[in-house]
């Protein structure tokens, strides 16, 4: 597996950011300290994924050609994910930059909200340590060749989860959870694809930033507790 060296660090933005496999709260966890902060100071929930569903969902929408691109979008971009040692071709790789600009566009919209002082809670968090979408790092970066398009698509991909991970949120929670327990939550993931995860997200460091980790096991109430517990202390020394 490629490993993506990050840039130098810049301040950290007003940011509370939630990562953890699929199944371990992060969405419930997310909503939760949205709706708490809200009523203390300017609050917006944020998701930092990459957004194939929701586009997907979008397309298919469209009449006549929309389900064929849905199909089409989801097909080219689970193709480096499944094939990681397969050249992608020239439409999937533009397929997935185009994503991983979605999610730079979301993040640069969210560093603008962050300097009006809007404290945000983000699901999910890029970071340009581990490549592949589902550790939300860049994707092309865990394909291999290509012909000169693909490459200079790569490169450029690198950049943006480079630009991305330069600015560390104030605090970063992730949520560890076992592929057993992450399977009964989420049965409709494969036990691949949840393994994949679990065994990549307690190595990122998101650029140095400050991580609280718990037990996605844990009752939830014990999580928003030490969730809440460690957000006030971060909160306090910004003051």
């Amino acid at each position: 597996m490629n490993v993506i060296v990050p840039i130098s660090r810049r301040s950290s933005a007003r940011v509370i950011a939630i990562t953890g496999c699929d199944g371990a709260g992060k969405s419930t966890l997310a909503t939760h300290l949205a709706r708490h902060f809200s009523s203390e100071c300017s609050t917006e929930l944020i998701y930092l994924g990459q957004s194939s569903g929701f586009i997907g969902k979008w397309l298919g929408s469209l009449p006549v050609i929309g389900s064929y691109m849905s199909r089409f979008l989801i097909s080219r971009s689970e193709q480096v994910h499944q094939r990681p040692s397969v050249p992608p071709g020239n439409l999937a790789a533009l397929v997935i930059y185009l994503l991983s600009c979605w999610r730079a566009y979301k993040f640069r919209r969210m560093l603008m909200k962050s300097k009006k002082g809007i404290l945000l809670i983000t699901d999910r968090y890029p970071q340009a340590e581990i490549p592949g979408f589902r550790v939300d790092g860049p994707q092309l970066a865990k394909s291999s060749g290509g012909n000169g398009w693909v490459r200079m698509l790569k490169r450029s991909e690198q950049r943006l989860y480079q630009w991305m991970a330069s600015y560390p949120p104030l605090l970063l929670i992730r949520l560890n959870i076992d592929e057993q327990t992450a399977h009964l939550r989420k049965p409709d993931h494969t036990l691949s694809a949840l393994r994949e995860k679990i065994a990549a997200i307690p190595h990122l460091k998101f650029n140095g930033a400050t991580i609280l980790d718990l037990d996605a096991r844990e009752p939830e109430i014990n999580i928003l507790d030490r969730s809440l517990k460690a957000i006030q202390i971060i909160l306090s020394g910004t003051k």
